[in-house]
């Protein structure tokens, strides 16, 4: 079962690094970083040429993903730290994040935390980032909160703790009780438990 797993994990890095080099190539060698309607029709063609030979995997559509995976994350060595926990799908979550910042902050907290697909999905729609007290720092300190998680695996509580005032996950009407508040927090306790982390 090990020997399965272990075999399943360096395949998926393998082919996740492949589908990055692939992206960068395309975009520095055949398109010179050029988007307009020439890349159109190179970017179809070679999908054209690529899925006789390879398969579905490099369809149009994938080709583009793999394309703005290597823009998103240009740093080769970033990319090979993160494909030993993170698969393909991840990072296919990941590449609708517009802010670098934001995209950095989920891809580290779900290397760290182990998170499969589902649970990054869902910290990025309930907008964990936003959430968290690291989001009101500037950019200079969330950079280097973000380099020290990533280099040293060193978590600053703020990147774990939550602004204490949203509760919308209590489903509370704009006046409640106090007990009406207790038992909703303990109806949610596990939840809100597992939503600090490990």
């Amino acid at each position: 079962h090990d020997s399965r797993e272990f075999a399943a994990r360096a395949l998926n890095s393998t082919m996740t690094l492949l589908y990055w080099k692939v992206g960068r190539r395309i975009n520095e060698e055949v398109l010179k970083h050029r988007r307009a309607e020439y890349g159109k029709n190179v970017v179809l063609q070679l999908a054209l040429e690529l899925q006789g030979s390879y398969g579905d995997g490099f369809s149009e559509k994938n080709l583009r993903r793999m394309m703005q995976f290597a823009d998103l994350f240009p740093d080769e060595d970033i990319v090979l730290s993160a494909i030993r926990q993170l698969s393909w799908t991840h990072f296919i979550a990941l590449l609708p994040i517009r802010n670098p910042l934001e995209r950095e902050f989920y891809t580290e907290i779900c290397r760290i935390e182990g998170w499969n697909v589902k649970t990054l999905r869902e910290k990025i729609g309930s907008m964990l980032f936003e959430r968290t007290a690291i989001s009101r720092k500037p950019e200079e300190t969330i950079r280097a909160d973000l380099k020290r998680l990533r280099d040293c695996n060193e978590l600053n509580p703020e990147l774990v703790f939550r602004d204490r005032y949203i509760l919308e996950f209590l489903g509370l009407e704009d006046t409640y009780s106090e007990k009406d508040f207790e038992s909703a927090i303990l109806r949610h306790i596990e939840k809100f438990i597992l939503e600090i982390g490990t």
